[in-house]
């Protein structure tokens, strides 16, 4: 007797959501594997950029991005960020200490929940088992700065897929695979001020994730990725509460294949350090791109950020961001 999960396939649809492009996955590509979960933009600042991070910094928010941004924190930083989306709930926990002679340490984890579905025959009647699919990411990063304008990081990361049964799940049984990787990145400032700061980072190198055999392994999706930030001149209000605005923009495209990169162009007005106002648009070749708004504020050592997307496709739930920042 087939069993099959009675919610439909949420895990598949999420997957197949960040294909870079309709019919152009290939035989054991990344978009179709325990791994693709890495795509999903995680922090609701980068996201509510439209996902244009590879330049950014001052926020530790870089270690899902370019990890080089770390080494730009005044602060040491502990951070939680959590998304809804239509086919998982998402919460990273993030710490990372700065040291001024030797650079930013830090640990993360981040866990991909898709939620216990239920096992029901093929042609219906009482569930006879439950599954649990989630992914789990965990990272040891470190960064610095060399000669005062470049900043260089690098991430390992331990990446698994895990599936548990709970009951008779017929052929859905457990399964778990875990694989290693790399994101390196460095940063170059430029200009008064260091107004202009370019980025370049290689995400999600590394091995491929094997959950039945060699043959069946998913490679990972690696990505290279360059990226501006702009702070553009502005009038300044006054000494204390200076107003600011910078642009972003990214592009970043599978490692090889470097003919059609996906662009993400994000915009930032702030007032001081207390409230930023951001906007973005994520220039996807897949059904997750579209645009982004958020706001961040900021009292004290405690900053709260918000975000939400807009799909161009509606088929989807729009996801929600809110990450929390404690600098310590």
């Amino acid at each position: 007797m087939r069993r099959r999960p009675s919610r439909a396939a949420a895990l598949s649809i999420a997957l197949a959501a960040l294909a870079p492009r309709a019919g152009a996955a290939q035989e054991g590509s990344p978009e179709t594997g325990g791994a693709a979960f890495l795509l999903l933009p995680v922090g609701a600042r980068a996201t509510a950029l439209g996902q244009a991070a590879i330049a950014d910094g001052g926020s530790s928010e870089a270690v899902f991005w370019n990890p080089a941004g770390l080494a730009t924190l005044l602060h040491s930083e502990f951070a939680v960020h959590w998304s809804r989306t239509f086919a998982s709930n998402n919460t990273a926990l993030t710490i990372h200490f700065v040291d001024r002679r030797l650079g930013t340490l830090g640990v993360s984890g981040y866990l991909v929940d898709y939620g216990a579905q239920d096992v029901v025959p093929s042609g219906g009647g009482i569930p006879s088992g439950r599954v649990s699919p989630k992914n789990v990411e965990l990272l040891a990063s470190y960064a610095t700065e060399v000669a005062g304008a470049l900043a260089v990081g690098v991430s390992y990361k331990l990446v698994q897929f895990r599936q548990d049964c709970q009951g008779d799940c017929g052929t859905l049984r457990s399964v778990a695979g875990t694989t290693h990787g790399l994101d390196v990145g460095a940063q170059l400032a430029l200009g008064p001020a260091d107004a202009l700061r370019i980025g370049l980072a290689v995400r999600h190198a590394g091995f491929a994730l094997q959950l039945e055999n060699r043959d069946q392994a998913d490679a990972l999706p690696t990505r290279l990725a360059i990226g501006v930030a702009y702070r553009l001149p502005w009038p300044v209000r006054s000494e204390q509460s200076p107003l600011g605005a910078r642009v972003l923009l990214d592009l970043q495209d599978e490692w090889g294949e470097y003919g059609s990169p996906d662009a993400r162009l994000g915009v930032e007005l702030g007032y001081g350090e207390m409230v930023q106002l951001r906007a973005g648009y994520a220039f996807l070749q897949s059904e997750s791109g579209g645009a982004s708004v958020g706001i961040g504020v900021r009292l004290q050592r405690v900053v709260v950020d918000f975000a939400r997307v807009f799909y161009d496709v509606g088929a989807f739930d729009d996801p929600v961001h809110l990450s929390l920042r404690i600098l310590l």
